[in-house]
């Protein structure tokens, strides 16, 4: 078993499991998966929230929205008007692909490629997409796994990003349910207990954690 299954299996059995990622579709994870970007996921529903009143949580809505308009929504999620033009674009391109279904099609690698071209979806934004809403074996590597590893040890945390993606996706393999868990466990340690002033006393992994027996 490679250490990075064992960390999976304390955090499980500490936590449980997480049930990721909210949304009610395919189309409100990718979304979220826009807004949540710089800011804490209560922000992202406020903004949902706002669009689902409007009745403009489509792609169809939020193209021919104004830029006004939708910024207006999007307000709760910080840099509105930035994530007003990365929506637009997302769902713009979305259209021009005739939804969501034959993206279905495509093969992981070659959606992720796609996805990267889109105005502002960067490696994060995608994974989160492809893991989420398409249901793709990747792993999301995020600001809560570099900073948990780097403490543990098991990273050096400035490491790149596709680097990092490669040794979990080759440490944990290709199961979906598995790499959904895993990410969700760590963002949900990483808020609660391993922050920037990390809560060592309160922490599960704290008996194998280098940072710990520092301090």
């Amino acid at each position: 078993m490679s250490e990075f299954h064992r960390i999976y299996q304390q955090l499980f059995r500490h936590y449980g499991p997480q049930y990721w990622w909210p949304g009610g579709s395919p189309f409100e994870i990718m979304v979220g998966a826009v807004l949540t970007q710089n800011t804490a996921w209560t922000n992202v529903e406020k903004a949902i929230t706002n669009l689902v009143v409007a009745d403009a949580l489509s792609p169809q809505a939020i193209v021919a929205a104004s830029t006004d308009q939708l910024a207006d929504w999007l307000k709760p999620s910080g840099y509105f008007n930035v994530k007003a033009k990365r929506l637009h674009a997302f769902c713009q391109w979305l259209l021009q692909q005739g939804g969501e279904a034959p993206l279905q099609q495509r093969d992981t690698k070659t959606l992720r490629d796609d996805l990267l071209s889109i105005y502002g979806i960067g490696p994060e934004t995608a994974d989160d997409m492809l893991l989420y809403a398409f249901d793709r074996p990747v792993f999301v590597i995020d600001a809560y796994t570099r900073r948990l590893f780097s403490r543990l040890g098991l990273v050096a945390g400035d490491e790149s990003y596709e680097n990092l993606r490669q040794q979990f996706e080759s440490a944990m393999g290709a199961d979906v349910k598995v790499l959904n868990e895993f990410h969700a466990l760590i963002v949900v340690h990483g808020k609660d207990i391993c922050r920037k002033r990390a809560r060592c006393e309160k922490c599960c992994l704290s008996k194998t954690c280098r940072a710990a027996f520092s301090i």
